[in-house]
């Protein structure tokens, strides 16, 4: 299936979430140093520190009780895809690497 409008199109432009997304955009922007020096030089790849912190957002805004059902909103929802800054075609993590990769985050 294709599609010819991107999930930016599909957000309605007076959507309360885009001026969310714009802070958390300027903040996320200048946290990047300390985000940066979170990622190791070896090993398997993790979830980036923003799209975690982006979707712990969406969380607490949307009162997801579990973090397992917050990875399955993520994976069919356009809205929280957008936000978090997957694509479409973006693979969606699984909730037991996204905790521990919180976890992570939490205590660096």
């Amino acid at each position: 299936m294709f599609s010819y409008v991107s999930l930016e199109q599909r957000v309605p432009s007076d959507h309360p979430l885009r001026e969310v997304r714009k802070v958390t955009d300027v903040v996320l922007h200048t946290l990047s140093p300390e985000l940066d020096a979170l990622y190791a030089e070896a090993g398997r790849p993790s979830i980036a520190p923003e799209y975690i912190l982006r979707a712990l957002l969406l969380q607490v805004f949307f009162s997801i009780r579990s973090e397992r059902l917050l990875v399955e909103q993520i994976d069919y929802n356009l809205l929280f895809r957008w936000f978090v800054g997957l694509g479409m075609d973006d693979a969606v993590w699984n909730h037991a690497v996204f905790s521990k990769n919180r976890d992570r985050l939490l205590t660096a």
